[in-house]
């Protein structure tokens, strides 16, 4: 059977990650290493400043005191027994589209994973995991992975890419669509608050977010009750603009 890598950014102990693990087991061997807490918007951050240790809570199920991308490359390097066929970060409590994924410790994970030549998928629920019964939106999401997981290790995926999955909270799923990364209005994040002795501190977050629309954005068909499925590709070299930036420098 396919190996397996199993990731998120909440923390080894999330519901999300328990419902990805879940989903994966009829698809291969499933080995988990993913953060001992919650990582949420570190991006593609590395530990380079202290060491890294793990906690084994049994024989496939390692947490790294690290970042999502700190536990792809210590699992792909050192503790799985061999290469994964196919790496799925995820599930995260709340979408990750738009800009919002170059925060995104979940990506990241995915995007490592990529670069280390290994299929990736990131998957996120645009909705609150916590507190919630397993509800038929749910239990979609986990048949949705288990069906990605197994055609991607099936078909493969087009170099430098990865797919950034966003499931809608919506009463009902109306099916899938194929989109590109949408583009975030940014309101007032920043909250100025003080302190007992009168001093500022601010907050970042907090504001509502804003998005500029698009038919084929991510937002749109989550909005409308899609399944969101973006290819990101990781060259970020903007080809059109070569030609004009040579130019700029014959002046």
């Amino acid at each position: 059977m396919p190996l397996i890598l199993v990731t998120n950014d909440d923390g080894g102990g999330s519901r999300g990650i328990r419902l990805l693990t879940k989903a994966q087991c009829p698809v291969g061997d499933v080995y988990v290493v993913a953060p001992q807490r919650e990582q949420s918007a570190v991006g593609h951050a590395l530990t380079l400043h202290r060491p890294l240790k793990f906690e084994k809570s049994n024989h496939r199920t390692y947490l790294i005191n690290g970042t999502p991308t700190d536990c792809i490359i210590l699992g792909v390097n050192r503790l799985l027994p061999q290469k994964p066929d196919l790496i799925v970060s995820g599930i995260n409590n709340g979408g990750n589209m738009g800009d919002d994924i170059t925060y995104s410790g979940t990506v990241a994970a995915a995007i490592e994973g990529t670069l280390l030549g290994i299929p990736s998928i990131a998957i996120s629920f645009a909705g609150d995991l916590q507190g919630r019964r397993i509800s038929l939106r749910l239990q979609e999401a986990v048949r949705f992975a288990r069906r990605l997981s197994k055609r991607v290790l099936k078909k493969g995926l087009p170099p430098d890419t990865l797919l950034n999955v966003n499931i809608p909270d919506a009463p009902k799923i109306r099916g899938v669509r194929i989109t590109r990364q949408g583009k975030r209005v940014y309101d007032n994040s920043i909250q100025e608050i003080l302190d007992p002795r009168g001093r500022k501190h601010y907050w970042i977050g907090g504001g509502a977010p804003m998005w500029e629309s698009g038919e084929d954005t991510d937002f749109e068909a989550v909005q409308k009750g899609y399944i969101s499925v973006t290819p990101i590709h990781l060259d970020l070299t903007n080809y059109k603009a070569m030609k004009q930036i040579k130019e700029m420098w014959r002046m």
